[in-house]
């Protein structure tokens, strides 16, 4: 960040029906990932996947109007079932995003964390973002159980 006092965060959490280790790999299969990441209307081709620290993560979005976005992101700190530390460098957005894995009973609550430089344009998309971020969760509740009953 531009200014490591002032960002600005977004929350957002849910509790999947799914175990961490479940739940963590459905972030670690980069097969898995491509089908649920993103708001609604996304689909991605994922053209590197280095999950390891310090690793590289390119991904293309393309929303529903044929439009591309190219993301790229730096794995910052991997813990197996318990959180994934990464950096999305842009080309839009720079933001760090802290995921966390917590049992749940049976369950896991997942936390979903992204901290921006807290700059006007920022402010002005963070509903948008909360929005989304719902949205992943929706697509990702849903793979999670096309692999149950694959299962």
């Amino acid at each position: 960040m531009a200014d490591g006092n002032r960002s600005l965060i977004i929350e957002n959490e849910r509790v999947f029906a799914a175990d961490c280790s479940a739940l963590f790999k459905a972030f670690s299969d980069p097969d898995v990932l491509a089908k649920w990441w993103g708001p609604h209307g996304f689909t991605n081709r994922i053209e590197k996947f280095e999950f390891e620290n310090g690793g590289t993560w390119m991904i293309v979005m393309t929303s529903s109007s044929d439009t591309d976005f190219e993301n790229h992101w730096t794995f910052e700190d991997i813990r197996p079932d318990e959180r994934i530390v990464a950096f999305h460098h842009g080309p839009m957005h720079a933001f760090g995003l802290e995921i966390g894995f917590h049992e749940a009973d049976a369950d896991t609550r997942l936390t979903w964390r992204m901290s921006f430089e807290d700059t006007e344009e920022n402010r002005q998309i963070e509903k948008l973002l909360r929005a989304a971020n719902e949205q992943n969760f929706d697509r990702l509740e849903a793979v999670l159980s096309d692999l149950e009953k694959d299962r």
